[in-house]
C-alpha cells in the first residue's frame, strides 16, 4: 500500500510539473502568435492596397536570403520541418535568433506576394520559447524534446484556432505512424492554453457553416472514398513539386543573392499572367469558396509550383496554409464536376490533403470538426486516412521518421527518416 501511495506520489508530481510548463509554453506561444497575426494581418491590408504589390518580391526575398545565412540559418524553408528535424537531430535545441528572424523573413515573404503558410512560423516561435525555457531550467534532452514538441502544439492550435488539432498534430508529425502518447498531457495544455491567450488578444478566425446533409445520398460514401484518392494524390504531387524544385535550386550553380531575383521574378510573372488569386496566403480565395464563389480548374496546380518556388528561391514561412490552399480548392472542382455542393468537398479536401502531406491524418481529421462542425466527422475521417495510405512514403516534412508499412508488401525499412528512404529508392 505504501509503496503504491510513494508511485502515485510521483506521478502526481510530474502532472504538476508538465502542466506549469506546458502552460508557461502555451502564454508564451500564445502572445507571441497574436503579435505575428496582428502584424500579418495590418501588413497584408497594407501591401494588398497597392495593384502590383508584388513587385517588390525580388528585393524583399533577397533581404530574406542576408538575413538568413547571416542570423539565423535554421530559419530557411517551412518552419515545422525545422523544427522537427531539431527533436529528432539536436534534442530540440533551437537558437534564439530564429525566432524574430523566421517572424521577419514570412511576413515579407507573404507581403510581397510569396506562397508560404502561417503555421511554421508558428510552430517555430513556439519551439524556440520551449528551447529556450528548456536551457534557463537546465533541462535533461529527453525533457527539451517534450517541451519542445509542446511547443509546436502551441503554436499550430494559436494560429489556426484549433487547440485539439493542433496538441494531436505536435505529438503525431514526428513519427509516422506512432503518437507520442507521454507528451499528451502537456501538449493538450499548451495548445489549450495557447489558444486561448489568442482570444484573450482579440485574434479573430473565419467562421465556416455548411450543410453537410445536403445532395448527401446513398453513394455518397463511395464518392467520399474517390475524393479522398484524389486527395491523397494531389499531396503525392504538392511533395514531389516541392522536392524536385528543391533539387533544381540546388543545382543552380549561381549568387545566392540571385535565387532571390530569380524567385521574386517568378512571383511578379505568376501575377501579370495569372492574377493574385494563388498568391499570398490564399486566404480570400478560400472564403471565397466557402461562399459559393466558382474556381477555375487550374488554381491547386498554380498554388503548388508558386509554393515550391517561394520556399526554394528566397521565400520563407509554413507550407500548411497553401496545403489547405490546394485541398479546398481540388475539393470544390471534385463538388463542381460531381455536381454535389462545392463548400462541402472543398471542406472535406483541406484537411485530407493535409493528412495526406503531413502524415498526420489524426490531427487532420478533428481539425476537420474544430473548424467545420462534427457532422463532418465521418466523411472527413474516411478522406483523411484514404489520403495518408495513398500520399505514401513520403512527407512535406522530410525528416519524419517511418514507424509503420503504409502496405505489407513493401520492403521500406521502418525506423528511417522518409528523406533517407527517398534517395535509396532513387538510386535503385
Amino acid at each position: 500500500m505504501i509503496r503504491r501511495l510513494k508511485e502515485e506520489k510521483i506521478i502526481f508530481y510530474d502532472v504538476l510539473r508538465w502542466f506549469v510548463l506546458a502552460t508557461i509554453i502555451g502564454l508564451c506561444s500564445g502572445l507571441v502568435v497574436s503579435l505575428f497575426i496582428k502584424m500579418l494581418n495590418w501588413g497584408t491590408a497594407y501591401s494588398e492596397s497597392f495593384s502590383k504589390y508584388y513587385w517588390i518580391a525580388p528585393v524583399f526575398f533577397i533581404i530574406n536570403i542576408v538575413l538568413i545565412k547571416y542570423l539565423a540559418p535554421d530559419a530557411d524553408g517551412h518552419g515545422t520541418e525545422k523544427v522537427i528535424e531539431a527533436v529528432h537531430k539536436r534534442a530540440g535545441r533551437i537558437k534564439l535568433a530564429v525566432i524574430p528572424v523566421k517572424l521577419i523573413t514570412t511576413l515579407l515573404t507573404l507581403f510581397s506576394g510569396g506562397s508560404v503558410g502561417k503555421e511554421g512560423p508558428s510552430a517555430q516561435m513556439g519551439g524556440g520559447l520551449a528551447s529556450l525555457l528548456a536551457d534557463l531550467l537546465k533541462f535533461s534532452d529527453e525533457d527539451r524534446k517534450k517541451l519542445v514538441i509542446c511547443g509546436i502544439s502551441a503554436g499550430f492550435a494559436a494560429i489556426f484556432g484549433t487547440p485539439i488539432s493542433g496538441a494531436i498534430f505536435g505529438i503525431e508529425v514526428l513519427f509516422v505512424g506512432v503518437i507520442l502518447y507521454d507528451v499528451l498531457l502537456p501538449s493538450f495544455v499548451a495548445g489549450i492554453t495557447a489558444f486561448y491567450i489568442t482570444n484573450l488578444m482579440g485574434v479573430t478566425r473565419p467562421q465556416y457553416n455548411i450543410d453537410f446533409s445536403a445532395g448527401i445520398t446513398e453513394f455518397f460514401i463511395l464518392k467520399i472514398a474517390l475524393a479522398g484518392v484524389v486527395f491523397g494524390l494531389c499531396a503525392f504531387l504538392f511533395i514531389e513539386i516541392m522536392n524536385q524544385t528543391e533539387k533544381l535550386a540546388k543545382r543552380i550553380k549561381i549568387h545566392f543573392l540571385l535565387k532571390g531575383v530569380i524567385g521574386g521574378t517568378l512571383i511578379i510573372l505568376i501575377g501579370t499572367l495569372f492574377g493574385t488569386e494563388a498568391l499570398g496566403l490564399g486566404s480570400g480565395t478560400v472564403a471565397g469558396i466557402f461562399s459559393g464563389v466558382k474556381i477555375v480548374w487550374y488554381l491547386f496546380i498554380l498554388k503548388i509550383i508558386i509554393t515550391a518556388v517561394t520556399l526554394n528561391f528566397g521565400g520563407s514561412g509554413g507550407v500548411v496554409t497553401p496545403v489547405f490552399f490546394v485541398g479546398a480548392t481540388v475539393g470544390a472542382l471534385i463538388g463542381q464536376l460531381t455536381g454535389n455542393d462545392p463548400a462541402l468537398f472543398a471542406a472535406i479536401g483541406l484537411v485530407a490533403v493535409l493528412g495526406g502531406a503531413t502524415n498526420a491524418p489524426i490531427a487532420a481529421c478533428i481539425m476537420g470538426i474544430e473548424l467545420f462542425g462534427e457532422a463532418i466527422a465521418p466523411y472527413a475521417a474516411l478522406a483523411c486516412v484514404i489520403s495518408f495510405f495513398i500520399t505514401g512514403n513520403r512527407s512535406i516534412y522530410p525528416t519524419q521518421i517511418l514507424a509503420m508499412k503504409k502496405a505489407s508488401q513493401l520492403t521500406t525499412v521502418v525506423g528511417r527518416e522518409i528523406k533517407l528512404i527517398d534517395e535509396e529508392f532513387e538510386k535503385k
